[in-house]
């Protein structure tokens, strides 16, 4: 019976049909496993090919995976250039040379019918293709697959073996898979580069700006910074434990009153502040919104700008303004005291001989005041003629008690009337120095007169000013010092570092500019002195102007 059934399942072809099956369902299995390895491929190359990499890199990550899912002697990439074509990487990098790309190449008819296709064609066929003898050639089939940007060719993705007819369909469009996430690649990594070129540009410019920029978030915390404070402010940005834009400016623990970031978020619109340190240092702040694409305040561009030198100079042309109208009024006063005051004294001393020689003494010598009194009339006229052309003066040899006792002669009058007295203490050993007289003049007068309104807010019995000249070695260096020391109220020690900024005053706005100390100051440097201040909040202070003296 058993030999029975087998002859009729031979005779029916039941073994044939069911060997056939077994042999196509292996076939079918054979080519799942081959298209899920091709899919495990292009996952993988899609998580391995990072975008900073070059497209070389790109070719070689690819070129190690092909050959488990097809025959791959030679993997390269081509791309439009000028109208022609170029090899732009192939692997293995020494594999075969390419000078151009003739009309009849298979790339380039791939590439303009945007077709990918495979090509079994003859060693002739493909002679602009020089193989390194070191490999096995030549290439004998080829399957190539456009690469797009968008829906332009830009290039095509080259997969050669040295064996005939080596792919098929299925192969070709592994292929083309394989070019479409290479281009995805190449151009990600060509955004990437882009944006990061852009980002450095931006950076290196960021950076290179000489004025601080600082960029806060809304919540005050500094996110970026060129690292271009000055050495004044960067006590608390070092000290400062959190990133808050408060803490690193100021040391404070909390946000400014009225602080500009609070009105930026407010307004959206940029915001504009001077800012002077305790130092003196003079700041221009600007405050700029960054707004995101929804339009909202994503963060605060602050530029600060350094104007001490600025507010200097504007201190100083104010401040020769007001010379040369000064200077313009004293000629015309002395063009119109001068002549009367001529005749006055010319007048008085003909009486007074007169007088002398009718035996008249005692009349004579009151005319002798007249004359007196006229001709310190006249030293009054020119002085403040000196003192106004003073920038027309050169540096002369100069006795600095004579400029001290010029200055008093001129306002010691006015400050005896506020019930001040003026005590005088001038070295006489003191050697003549180098100088601008009529500027020295200058700044002694701003001395006298910052004294006199010191002493004017104060309730005292006795009220004194001390002028005062003497010699200083300091530094191996001799110096004449000429110092003003009155017992007024003195100035707060907060307050010390500013008062030689220009415009800055404690005074009403009807006493002072607050240029008189700034502009004394540069008189000081420009003579390559200095001035230093000592001062004790109500009991006095002394400002002393120090000029150095030539050594022998």
């Amino acid at each position: 019976m058993d030999d029975r059934e087998k002859l009729l399942e031979q005779l029916t072809g039941v073994d044939s049909s069911k060997l056939n099956y077994y042999v196509e369902l292996k076939k079918r299995n054979q080519e799942v496993l081959k298209q899920n390895k091709r899919l495990e491929i292009l996952h993988q190359l899609a998580r391995d090919i990072n975008i900073d990499m070059s497209i070389s890199d790109i070719i070689e990550r690819a070129f190690a995976k092909l050959p488990q899912t097809l025959p791959c002697d030679f993997l390269g990439l081509v791309a439009v250039k000028n109208s022609g074509l170029i090899l732009k990487a192939l692997m293995p990098h020494d594999f075969c040379r390419i000078d151009n790309f003739p009309a009849h190449s298979p790339s380039l008819k791939v590439i303009q019918q945007k077709t990918a296709g495979i090509f079994n064609l003859p060693p002739e066929e493909l002679d602009h293709i020089r193989i390194n003898p070191a490999y096995p050639g030549p290439l004998r089939t080829l399957a190539i697959a456009p690469m797009f940007k968008r829906d332009e060719a830009i290039g095509a993705l080259i997969v050669g073996s040295v064996g005939n007819n080596s792919y098929d369909d299925t192969d070709l469009s592994f292929v083309q898979h394989l070019a479409d996430q290479l281009s995805i690649s190449i151009q990600n990594a060509r955004l990437y580069k882009q944006v990061s070129r852009a980002k450095e540009e931006w950076e290196a410019t960021f950076m290179a700006v000489t004025d601080p920029i600082l960029l806060i978030d809304t919540d005050y915390n500094v996110l970026l910074h060129n690292g271009r404070l000055p050495a004044e402010m960067q006590g608390f940005w070092n000290q400062a434990i959190s990133r808050k834009c408060f803490a690193k400016l100021h040391g404070r623990t909390e946000p400014c009153q009225e602080c500009p970031i609070q009105e930026v978020q407010r307004t959206r619109q940029p915001v504009y502040q001077r800012w002077q340190t305790d130092s003196g240092l003079v700041l221009d702040l600007s405050y700029y919104p960054v707004l995101n694409e929804s339009r909202e305040l994503a963060a605060v561009t602050i530029i600060l700008k350094d104007v001490t030198e600025k507010i200097k100079m504007e201190g100083r042309l104010v401040q020769s303004a007001k010379l040369a109208a000064l200077g313009e009024m004293a000629a015309g006063v002395a063009h119109e005291l001068n002549s009367p005051m001529t005749v006055i004294i010319g007048t008085a001393q003909l009486a007074a001989r007169e007088l002398l020689e009718d035996n008249q003494t005692e009349r004579a010598g009151e005319l002798e005041d007249i004359v007196n009194s006229g001709l310190r009339c006249k030293r009054i006229i020119q002085n403040l003629l000196t003192f106004s052309r003073q920038d027309q003066q050169p540096a002369t040899e100069i006795d600095l008690n004579n400029e001290a006792l010029r200055v008093l002669g001129m306002i010691k009058y006015q400050i005896n009337r506020s019930q001040i007295n003026i005590v005088e203490k001038l070295a006489a050993d003191l050697p003549c120095l180098t100088a601008n007289g009529p500027q020295i003049q200058q700044v002694l007068t701003n001395f006298l007169i910052n004294a006199r309104d010191a002493l004017s807010e104060v309730e005292r019995q006795e009220k004194v000013i001390t002028v005062a000249t003497a010699l200083l070695r300091k530094n191996g260096q001799k110096w004449a010092v000429l110092s003003v020391n009155d017992n007024g109220t003195g100035i707060p020690p907060e307050n010390l570092a500013k008062i030689f900024t220009p415009f800055y005053t404690s005074k009403e706005a009807t006493k002072g500019t607050g240029l008189g100390l700034s502009v004394s100051l540069g008189i000081a440097e420009s003579h390559n002195g200095t001035i230093e201040v000592a001062s004790t909040p109500g009991e006095g202070s002394t400002f002393s102007l120090l000029l150095p003296i030539d050594q022998p």
